[in-house]
Parts: structure tokens; C-alpha cells; sequence
């Protein structure tokens, strides 16, 4: 496992706040959430131990405030006002894209599924700040596009992301991309012709 380096203290643009939280990603990503102290966050963000705790109460705040900058980042469906077969297929993209151009997240997500035995508040910090409101907005679009005729837009919207959430599990985290291999395209044109039928190749 790579050894993490401490944070130039401009690396962050004189943001405190960021620089905590990079030093923080570093060491869960490189020692587990038990295996990370105040004090090596504060170390690796390069900044005093008495600042990390003047941002952030403790460990599991900090881990909850990269929850939610990873949520500000990541929950892209307040874009879909494209029509659906635009957005449901630009929604897709994005979310299988954080596989394969952001390992960061990946190793934060298998970070999360690692310790949730241990650490069941952890998953659930995330399934609230990520999970949960993208399943909210896609169910909201689904439902304000009658013309869908969906009879219950948040289990399609739960089964949209499941499918891609599936993907990325098996194809990446499991490594299983050489034994079950699947062009992602393929995947989307799948999703999309079960929501929308044949205008989904229109």
C-alpha cells in the first residue's frame, strides 16, 4: 500500500477546510477507518491537530463532512431537464464513469462496504448523503414525465442505479470485468430500452 505524503499547506488554495479533508481521504484510503487518528490527519493535511478538531468534532464527523463533499460532487441528477432518453442516458455515463476515471471514489465506496460491519453509522452516512438523494431525484424526474406511464417511478429510479451500482461492483470492485465482461453501452442501452421501449434508440 502506498505511504501517504503530508499536504503542501498551499495545496488547497489556503482552504483549511479542504486540506483537512484530502489528509483525511489519504489516511482512510490508506489505513482503514480504525486504523486513522486526528492525529494523522493532521499530520498529512499539514496542518496543527488542535485546527483538525476546531473544524470537526472527531473521526466520524470527519468522515461524514467527505460524505457530504463526495455527495456535493458526485449526485449529478439535478441536470436532468433533458428529455429522458438525453438524460437517463447522460445520468448513466456519469455514474459508471467514477469507475474507471475516479479510483478515488472507488477506493472510498470500497472503504465504506469494508467497514460497515464494524461501523454500520458509516454506511449509513453514506446511503443517506449519496445514495438517498440521488434515488430521490431521479424518482422525481421519472414521475414528472407522465408520458413514461410508470406505475411506480422510485423502484424503476432503484432499479436504474442498482443496475449500474451492479456493474461497477462486479466489474471493478470484484474485478470480474475478465470472466463476466460487458461493454458499459450495452449495459445503458438495456436500462434505457427497459424505461423507455424503442424511443430509447431514437
Amino acid at each position: 500500500m502506498a505511504r501517504t505524503k503530508p499536504i503542501e499547506p498551499d495545496a488547497a488554495g489556503g482552504d483549511k477546510t479542504e486540506q483537512i479533508l484530502q489528509g483525511a481521504m489519504q489516511e482512510f484510503l490508506a489505513h482503514g477507518y480504525a486504523g486513522t487518528s486526528m492525529d494523522k490527519v493532521a499530520k498529512t493535511g499539514g496542518v496543527s491537530k488542535a485546527t483538525v478538531y476546531s473544524y470537526f468534532q472527531d473521526k466520524e464527523g470527519l468522515f461524514a463532512a467527505l460524505v457530504q463533499r463526495l455527495a456535493r460532487e458526485k449526485v449529478h441528477f439535478t441536470i436532468l431537464d433533458e428529455e429522458p432518453a438525453v438524460a437517463l442516458r447522460f445520468a448513466a455515463t456519469t455514474i459508471l464513469d467514477q469507475a474507471t476515471q475516479e479510483p478515488e471514489y472507488l477506493n472510498f465506496v470500497r472503504l465504506v462496504i469494508a467497514e460497515s460491519g464494524r461501523f454500520p453509522q458509516l454506511a449509513q452516512t453514506f446511503v443517506k448523503n449519496l445514495a438517498k438523494p440521488g434515488i430521490e431525484r431521479l424518482a422525481d424526474y421519472l414521475a414528472s414525465h407522465p408520458e413514461l406511464k410508470l406505475p411506480d417511478p422510485e423502484a424503476t429510479a432503484r432499479i436504474f442505479i442498482g443496475a449500474l451500482v451492479y456493474f461497477q461492483l462486479m466489474q471493478h470492485m470484484m474485478h470480474g470485468k475478465d470472466i463476466i465482461p460487458m461493454e458499459r453501452d450495452r449495459l445503458i442501452d438495456g436500462l434505457l430500452h427497459l424505461i423507455l421501449g424503442p424511443q430509447s434508440n431514437s
